[in-house]
């Protein structure tokens, strides 16, 4: 019998890479320079910043370390570096998961993409799943089309509002009768929704929600209207740029945002190439149900979650309180049960990250 800790690792999305992680290759991956390297040499052979200057600098710029082609690529390097580290002699991966450009990263770490390795590229030629993040996320930056928006549907203590999910169902439906108004679900997120939409109709909903919490609603800089039909051409694009050849079965069970399951017997590339550049561009990504099938499919004993950053740790708890795992009703359920024994393992947090590597 194995004494390893059967683990689930969650791939953190776009705005995860902000001023407090600035250095954060430098700082906990230094010992990956080829890794690095490979990086470096794939974006300047694009005209793209090198990500060692990015993650170097002295300074954090909003204007250019937010912006989509480069946020992706810092985002995939620091993550990715994040998962090489896990001590393999202490934790088995059962499966992965991720939010929104999570699910990218989540195929790159999964060897369904043609992953760049700690000794470099990969001999065929340019990292697969590096070129498929920064190009997505280039694409993304070129148009920019629509925003994001987030606004809670849980109290302070993480329980849910009654009745708001349903208020802000309908104040949807209002705000799409009026003319030039698109306004979607994006991303459900715990006990969080996340809005995408045109700037009409973000406006409006903007005006319409009652300020929460000292933060909300909030909205996302240099976001675009990420999972809804306003992604429509840049969908099309990514096809087109990454053909379906390109991905292969998974040697690590992924779970999707719908809550779909891709094991390494059983996935159809084919699908899983038009579920990644087709239905999770433009419908609505379900992180919430994504967490919750996957700690009911794959009983994991502990959760990691890769940096850079932790905000996702919220959502993640917010996600597992509502079907009541681990016995947890509440915000202070949750911290009593970290005090105790961590279950969540945030890379990203030091404390929590020297469990991991």
């Amino acid at each position: 019998m194995s004494s390893k800790l059967k683990t689930l690792v969650i791939c953190p999305g776009r705005g995860t890479y902000n001023a407090t992680e600035l250095g954060y290759l430098q700082r906990y991956h230094a010992d990956k320079p080829a890794l690095l390297a490979a990086l470096d040499q794939q974006r300047q052979a694009l005209g793209q910043p090198r990500l060692s200057e990015l993650d170097g600098v002295e300074r954090y710029s909003m204007t250019q370390h937010s912006r989509g082609d480069n946020a992706s690529a810092l985002i995939w390097a620091c993550a990715y570096a994040d998962f090489l580290s896990i001590d393999r002699d202490r934790y088995e991966i059962c499966a992965l998961t991720g939010n929104s450009m999570g699910w990218y990263i989540a195929l790159g770490c999964s060897g369904a993409l043609g992953a760049v390795n700690a000794m470099g590229v990969d001999a065929e030629g340019p990292a697969q799943a590096f070129e498929l993040i920064n190009g997505m996320g280039t694409l993304m930056h070129q148009s920019l089309s629509g925003g994001q928006l987030i606004y809670p549907e849980v109290d302070s203590d993480w329980r849910p509002i009654p009745g708001r999910s349903e208020q802000l169902d309908t104040l949807t439906e209002q705000i799409n009768s009026e003319s030039g108004c698109e306004l979607y679900l994006s991303i459900r997120l715990g006990g969080l929704r996340v809005f995408g939409g045109n700037e009409a109709a973000l406006k409006r909903l903007q005006g319409e929600l009652t300020p929460e919490q000292d933060r909300y609603p909030m909205r996302l800089y240099n976001h675009a209207a990420f999972h809804t039909p306003l992604m429509q051409d840049n969908a099309a694009q990514g096809r087109q740029q990454f053909p379906p050849d390109r991905l292969q079965s998974p040697t690590i069970s992924l779970v999707d945002g719908r809550g779909g399951c891709w094991s390494p017997l059983s996935s159809n590339t084919e699908a899983l190439w038009r579920y990644t550049l087709d239905h999770q561009v433009v419908q609505p990504y379900d992180f919430t149900a994504a967490i919750q099938v996957a700690v009911r499919e794959y009983a994991p004993e502990r959760i990691v979650l890769l940096g850079p950053g932790a905000t996702l740790g919220g959502a993640v708890a917010q996600s597992l309180i509502q079907i009541g795992w681990n016995g947890w009703r509440s915000k202070q359920d949750f911290i009593e049960s970290q005090q105790r024994e961590p279950y969540l393992l945030s890379m990203g947090i030091e404390s929590q990250r020297a469990f991991v590597v």
